[in-house]
């Protein structure tokens, strides 16, 4: 005799997706659409307008990075990413700057996507707390662009 299985519907405890992300990451993910409903526009304004919407040390950070990277990695072009700003190459995001406010974290990251060249063996960093932007950071974020665009 044949034992019939039950099936699994109804009984799992999934939550609905306005309950399984926070109200940054919903802001986020708005933001998103937006850009890409946006196409093309002008990336340096929306960066420059994502920056001016910072508050104090991230505005002062995000500020200083947009003129270090323009100034270091010329071909990359800004656009924002997720409401963030970020630099792209060829359409791809190289890297971001997400502030600490963004997520209400206790310190500002400088994170690299899966296009930028900094493999090193099995694992590697791709983000970097900023708390501060020292000569000796600005020139560790020289070199690691340096080697991201390869």
């Amino acid at each position: 005799m044949k034992t019939k299985q039950k099936s699994g519907r109804g009984t799992s405890t999934t939550k609905k997706p306005s309950e399984s992300f926070t109200t940054e990451e919903r802001a986020a993910a708005k933001a998103r659409v937006q850009e890409m409903k946006a196409g093309q526009a002008d990336g340096e304004t929306a960066v420059l307008a994502a920056i001016a919407g910072m508050s104090g040390p991230d505005r002062t950070m995000g500020k200083r990075l947009h003129e270090l990277i323009k100034a270091s990695a010329p071909d990359l072009s800004p656009k924002t990413w997720y409401g963030m700003p970020a630099y792209a190459r060829d359409g791809k995001v190289i890297c971001h700057f997400q502030s600490a406010a963004k997520f209400k974290t206790r310190y500002a990251t400088l994170g690299f996507s899966d296009q930028a060249k900094l493999d090193q063996g099995g694992m590697w960093p791709v983000a970097y707390a900023l708390k501060e932007l020292t000569p000796a950071e600005e020139r560790t974020i020289v070199a690691l662009l340096q080697k991201a665009l390869g």
